[in-house]
């Protein structure tokens, strides 16, 4: 797929929406949910599912989207998704401001936004390696992996702001903000109407034989993305409990607390994506720095809980998943051909949503056990993807190698 003239800064602008919109879904969430808990009357289990039902909707239905779009074309998936993500948090808004008992309908509406979501952000990947090439590829992905984070920053600040007229008001943002990128991306984003693609068959059989010889790396990879996301949802959930439960901070300042992890986390994933290129030394040190660091700043919350040294530390495990996603992104997008490229990054797409669904259950069961047990146990589990990462993910030549679109056509065969 190719558009009918070289993407300009419009285009970019446009794909680079489509991750900030998408994070909205269960950031500008995350500051309400101590409020949610007391309104409703849920339990922690159950206000955490306000995410998780959301990311394992989106999780479950991606690689569905991801062949759509590689058969149908990525403009003709993202913007019915967009459409369908508002009237999810429609549904949810309508249902928290009208009924008493409203739970179940919210969670519906969440379900509902996690469908359209599916279809958003991983085809936006797609599409971004079906455009670009070389260091400009990595560039470009590196800004949507900074929108994505941007969208993390500001989303617990709008979810603040928006709480001070009514808790339930964010989920009224949603389809303003998604109808209105919907239109954007249609009229900006220009795709030829007829596409090449494999019968279903094919296609599976196709990305059999990609996991047959990249799999030994490819699900490494998969894994250590969904685990970044894991722990920056569950500490972003802890975090919202603990300003309000412990510190009293609610409003405002607690939406701006919550930033200031994730600002370190864009800041490093922007730098990163216009660094590493293709440059595989530099993107594997770097994968290897940001799990370290993860790993060191976890552990060391375990030692402390005054809240600026958690802040300050929390906010060095995002620097950490900052570095890492960029890499993760590069590798995967040029995995495969253009052909197979959406059902591979919409697989990527799938496990990152489920690492971001578990968080916040995983994380309020470990917190209602200790402190010590919580982030022991989180910086356990980066260790042991560090560990995993250094031996496993090694990509090397395939069969094959040297077909326009292989990044594997620069990496030279694992030692």
């Amino acid at each position: 797929m190719h558009m009918t003239k070289k993407p300009g800064a419009a285009a970019i602008f446009a794909i680079a929406l489509i991750p900030f919109i998408m994070v909205l879904g269960n950031s500008m969430l995350v500051p309400i949910l101590p409020t949610m808990k007391g309104k409703l009357h849920l339990s922690q289990f159950q206000v955490s599912l306000i995410i998780t039902v959301f990311s394992l909707a989106a999780g479950l239905i991606i690689p569905l989207v991801g062949y759509l779009s590689d058969r149908f074309g990525r403009k003709r998936i993202i913007v019915p998704s967009l459409i369908l993500y508002g009237f999810g948090g429609l549904v949810s808004g309508i249902a928290a401001w009208q009924l008493k008992d409203a739970y179940w309908l919210i969670l519906g509406g969440r379900i509902i936004q996690g469908i359209g979501a599916a279809g958003t952000a991983p085809i936006a990947m797609a599409l971004v390696g079906d455009q670009f090439r070389g260091g400009q590829e990595s560039k470009v992905l590196g800004i949507i992996e900074s929108s994505n984070g941007m969208g993390k920053i500001l989303s617990p600040i709008f979810g603040s702001l928006l709480a001070m007229i009514t808790w339930f008001a964010v989920f009224f943002a949603f389809p303003i903000l998604t109808f209105l990128s919907a239109l954007f991306f249609w009229l900006v984003i220009k795709e030829k109407k007829k596409r090449k693609a494999k019968p279903l068959p094919q296609y599976l059989d196709a990305l059999k034989r990609i996991f047959i010889s990249e799999g030994r790396w490819l699900i490494p990879a998969f894994l250590v993305g969904a685990t970044g996301l894991f722990i920056l949802f569950g500490v972003l959930f802890y975090l919202s409990d603990v300003l309000e439960d412990r510190f009293q901070i609610d409003g405002l300042i607690k939406g701006s607390i919550l930033a200031v992890p994730l600002m370190g986390m864009v800041t490093t994933s922007y730098i990163t994506g216009g660094k590493i290129k293709q440059n595989k030394t530099l993107i594997r040190k770097i994968l290897y720095i940001g799990l370290f660091l993860l790993t060191l700043s976890t552990g060391a919350v375990i030692f402390f809980q005054t809240l600026s040294v958690m802040i300050a530390l929390l906010t060095s495990a995002s620097i950490g998943i900052g570095l890492l996603l960029p890499c993760l992104n590069t590798l995967i997008t040029g995995a495969v051909e253009k052909s197979e490229r959406g059902m591979i990054t919409s697989l990527y797409g799938s496990v990152r949503f489920l690492g971001v669904a578990f968080g916040p259950p995983v994380f309020g069961w470990l917190m209602g056990i200790s402190h010590l047990v919580l982030f022991g146990s989180i910086s356990g589990l980066s260790l042991l993807t560090l560990l995993l990462s250094m031996w496993l993910i090694r990509p090397g030549k395939r069969e094959g190698e040297g077909k326009p679109g292989s990044l594997f056509k620069k990496w030279e065969p694992a030692s």
